[in-house]
């Protein structure tokens, strides 16, 4: 366990957090482009282009992606070639590197009929030309920008929109490396939400009309499948885990989690035995059930006969969720599928996605709690999260261990998941500030959320969106990214407050 999160992202810390079951992954593929008439004029031109393109495939490959380099296109005739060997490989991404002047026929047929979103990326190998040694040969090598122009303007003309530029120096350059970074990253969410298998069982909350989700409609939007599971099926796994799997999930709670007195909540005590066992046979069924169903993300909401086996491990879930959440796994209660999502996309960005809603406001320091019952992503609390005993849950039946964090301090991101009138998926996003604080002892996350330009104005605006009342709550800003990643699916997003510049 060697995960901690940072103010942006995850980092190597001692800090005992909960590893990944899947290492992230994309495929994505490469190309450079240029003109073929150059080669003859040129000697060695096109072999100098093509290491540039090497040190661009060497860049992509150290950010967990696996890198399909298809070479150099300098034609039309090796555009079309290039189009059906990209719409054989499954890619969730592509790069094309503007090594030198191309023309837009080297492009016109990829943009066109390739279904995969395109990066062009322009990094020139000098900061600066040489001006009294300049030579032709040395702005061709440099000339990485000159078609950038023509290629968003075919792209246009094709009926796609213009493909986002990264633009700057091949080495040294801090800001291409974090936009290198940050497509890559992209690139894991592309490749996990149209690959994603979310299980689902029982039904949203009555009444909780929010909660209410078109399964087909997620699947064109995100590309997702919705396994549909039963209850009964978890119960099944529960009555087969065994005395070490218990023992083993014991030993990891109690070194994960803090187990403090009680506060002032009268609901509250710390956390028994009893709960402790009962949250990690449940825990360990959880895996057991995930395994079964290859899942990558759980929505659901039973309740179970009063008094029965069944709604006592349905009321026991919080722990073991939380758990799986942090290693990659986004559960999600009250059956909330959408929000399930944005908490899939948080988590390959690595910035966290823990699952909240709005809770009470303080006018007197002007920020709002932001936080829920559960589940949590373990690895974004600010120190060592808490496990409380609860006598009862609010607004559920049942009692049980229930987890007890406030966000890591610092900038924080806000992802809702709305519906329009229309029908269609909407991104609702904030960025604003984790602060120092004390929080409520109640056995649930609570961070206390400050948000430009003030906490009424910002919540005023944030309803108006038409939002699920939850959202996913991650570490950082991240707003541009989030807007990229609906730029790429297609999906209207409303950012309402931005800090980051």
């Amino acid at each position: 366990m060697t995960e901690q999160a940072t103010g942006t992202h995850f980092a190597t810390s001692a800090f005992p957090l909960i590893p990944r079951r899947k290492p992230l992954t994309a495929r994505v593929g490469l190309f450079g482009v240029g003109h073929h008439t150059y080669w003859g004029q040129f000697d060695g031109l096109r072999e100098e282009m093509e290491k540039k393109i090497s040190v661009l495939e060497s860049k992509l490959s150290a950010r967990r992606v696996e890198v399909r380099n298809f070479g150099l296109v300098d034609s039309a005739k090796a555009a079309y070639a290039l189009r059906d060997r990209l719409l054989a490989e499954n890619l969730d991404l592509i790069f094309c590197d503007m090594v030198t002047y191309a023309t837009s026929a080297t492009f016109a047929a990829i943009v066109r009929d390739v279904p995969v979103p395109i990066v062009l990326v322009a990094l020139q190998p000098l900061k600066a030309l040489d001006y009294p040694r300049a030579t032709t040969r040395m702005q061709l090598a440099n000339d990485d920008f000159c078609s950038v122009p023509e290629f968003t303007g075919v792209a246009i003309r094709m009926g796609k929109p213009a493909p986002p530029v990264i633009l700057g120096t091949l080495e040294d350059d801090p800001v291409a490396e974090e936009e290198l970074s940050e497509w890559c990253r992209i690139a894991h969410v592309l490749h996990d939400l149209k690959r994603a298998r979310i299980g689902h069982f029982g039904h949203p909350i009555e009444h909780m009309l929010d909660m209410q989700t078109d399964q087909a409609a997620l699947t064109a939007a995100f590309g997702c499948h919705i396994v549909q599971t039963e209850a009964d099926d978890l119960l099944r796994h529960y009555r087969r885990v065994t005395e070490a799997e218990i023992g083993e999930k014991k030993r990891i709670i109690l070194e994960v989690f803090d187990t403090p007195d009680p506060k002032a909540d009268p609901i509250t005590r710390r956390l028994t035995s009893e709960d402790l066992e009962m949250s990690a046979r449940v825990a360990a069924a959880l895996e057991r059930f995930i395994d079964e169903y290859e899942l990558d993300g759980l929505a659901y909401y039973y309740e179970g006969e009063p008094d029965s086996e069944l709604r006592s491990v349905l009321s026991s879930l919080i722990v073991g969720n939380s758990l799986l959440t942090a290693a990659g796994f986004p559960m999600c209660g009250e059956s909330d599928l959408k929000t399930c999502i944005a908490m899939l996309i948080m988590d390959r960005l690595e910035i966290g996605g823990s699952f909240a809603e709005f809770h009470p406001i303080d006018f007197n320091e002007g920020f709002v709690l932001v936080g829920h019952d559960g589940p949590h992503h373990l690895n974004v609390a600010e120190g060592r999260p808490v496990l409380r005993s609860l006598l009862k849950y609010h607004g559920k039946p049942g009692s049980g261990a229930s987890v007890e964090f406030k966000l890591k301090e610092g900038p924080i991101t806000m992802l809702g998941i709305g519906v329009t009138r229309s029908g269609g998926f909407k991104f609702i996003v904030a960025e604003g500030q984790s602060v120092r604080g004390p929080i409520p002892a109640t056995g649930n996350t609570n961070t206390r959320g400050f948000f430009k330009p003030d906490v009424r104005t910002f919540l005023k605006r944030w309803v108006a969106e038409g939002p699920t009342h939850h959202f996913a709550l991650g570490i950082g800003h991240h707003a541009s990214t989030l807007e990229k990643i609906a730029s790429v699916l297609g999906l209207e997003i409303a950012v309402v407050a931005r800090e980051a510049v």
